[in-house]
């Protein structure tokens, strides 16, 4: 039905990664913004008309879908962090899975069954890091789209001891010229402020910024100039338990940020690779050890591969304080990593952009017997698949929830060599 000549009422249809949906009308493919869900009965008007499709933003609902509830959180609408919070949390998990299978469908032509998702005990308080971006005195998250940060005073996804921390800083940052600052609590909590490049900040206020930081509580902190070395203070690193091992990581790491969620999932991939005994294992994009150390325990040897430097750093540390000998960190790009042919097993979790063309015909070179494929970009994962099934098969597919209410979604395939004989990743 069509109202005037940009407003439309039409029935939304499948949703799309990045949150909306796809709706039609007269056979055209309308792309929906907004907090739409499938099946709903919506207005919307068309704010760009493309060849093959328009965009659109959602004005009204006008038949609700069933899975619609309140969202948690005030700042929903506001804050561009979250999408989700208008949808249930069973329907959140469904709409991952579809965008998932849907991926893999259109742009691998793989057509399987997922096996089951991974999901968060909690779908609140579970981040152990936040990342905060400051502007004209506020502290927060950007508004969707803009570079306007909306002031938060306590974020329902952090850890309580993130939102506790943040209070600390916002009274410490008042008189400088710090652009963003990450909080990430474990034992203890430390921090990482960035500082702008045009910042006129001297090394006395750098070092007064540092001891404010550690008198109010803070273990650590690492202050970051673009272009210049990064400042340390304290302790700046954080250990959390992994498999009874103790993981340090600093702020200039990645770490999961879900990290009990994490702790399940490494435990999965553990399990399902077993038997370990006698099996050499490659971690590509290994960070300070996520997967290498847990797997170092069963395994014969493990070769951690990370390009991170803070990452490397923190990965030997993990080896010495829980006396790993088998485990070697390298530090290197993978593509420029040399690999070896008497590997059994690969780990690949690559960042957003997933594998280069040169790491996927390097996987197809060496041919290891399994490969565990983990994945923070839907659409890359099934580009990636779809050159590695030249030698593969699937053993399994399902979907981590690792970000609940938010769009993010994570992947985790099983590969195994064709003709493999060997366990299968269920």
């Amino acid at each position: 039905m069509k109202k005037n000549k940009s407003q439309l009422i039409l029935k939304a249809d499948r949703p799309v990664y990045g949150g909306g949906c796809i709706g039609r009308h007269e056979g055209k493919v309308i792309m929906i913004k907004g907090s739409v869900l499938p099946g709903e009965t919506i207005e919307v008007n068309i704010e760009k008309e493309k060849k093959d499709y328009s965009i659109a933003a959602v004005t009204r609902i006008i038949k609700p879908s069933p899975d619609r509830i309140k969202p948690a959180c005030p700042y929903f609408g506001t804050c561009g962090g979250c999408h989700l919070q208008y949808i249930s949390y069973e329907r959140q998990v469904q709409i991952k899975e579809d965008i998932l299978r849907d991926c893999l469908k259109r742009l691998a032509k793989i057509d399987i069954d997922l096996s089951e998702s991974i999901l968060s005990e909690s779908q609140w308080n579970y981040r152990f890091r936040g990342q905060f971006k400051i502007s004209h005195g506020r502290i927060g998250f950007y508004r969707e789209k803009t570079r306007e940060v909306i002031e938060i005073d306590n974020c329902p996804l952090m850890i309580r001891e993130v939102s506790e921390y943040l209070k600390k800083a916002k009274a410490l940052l008042k008189e400088f010229d710090v652009g963003e600052i990450h909080i990430s609590c474990g034992d203890r909590c430390i921090a990482l402020l960035e500082i702008p490049a045009h910042s006129a900040e001297s090394r006395a206020d750098m070092d007064k910024l540092g001891k404010m930081f550690l008198d109010s509580g803070f273990s650590g902190v690492f202050i970051g100039i673009k272009d210049k070395k990064v400042l340390r203070y304290g302790k700046p690193y954080i250990a959390l338990n992994l498999e009874n091992l103790k993981y340090t990581v600093s702020p200039k790491s990645f770490f999961q940020s879900n990290w009990k969620l994490n702790q399940a999932v490494v435990a999965f991939i553990k399990e399902n690779l077993q038997p370990l005994k006698g099996k050499k294992v490659l971690d590509l994009y290994s960070g300070a050890g996520n997967f290498s150390l847990p797997l170092a325990g069963d395994a014969d040897k493990v070769i951690a591969v990370e390009e991170n430097p803070y990452a490397i750093e923190d990965g030997r540390r993990n080896l010495k304080v829980n006396n790993i000998k088998n485990c070697k960190f390298i530090h290197s790009p993978a593509e420029n990593f040399r690999m070896m042919d008497n590997v059994h097993i690969v780990i690949l979790d690559p960042p957003r952009q997933g594998l280069s063309s040169e790491t996927v015909n390097k996987m197809l070179k060496i041919t290891p017997e399994r490969i565990v494929y983990i994945s923070c970009s839907p659409s890359t994962f099934a580009r990636d698949l779809k050159k590695l099934l030249e030698k593969y098969s699937i053993e399994s597919i399902r979907m981590i929830d690792f970000f609940p209410q938010t769009f993010h979604i994570e992947a985790l395939a099983f590969l195994k060599i064709k003709g493999f004989k060997g366990s299968s990743g269920q």
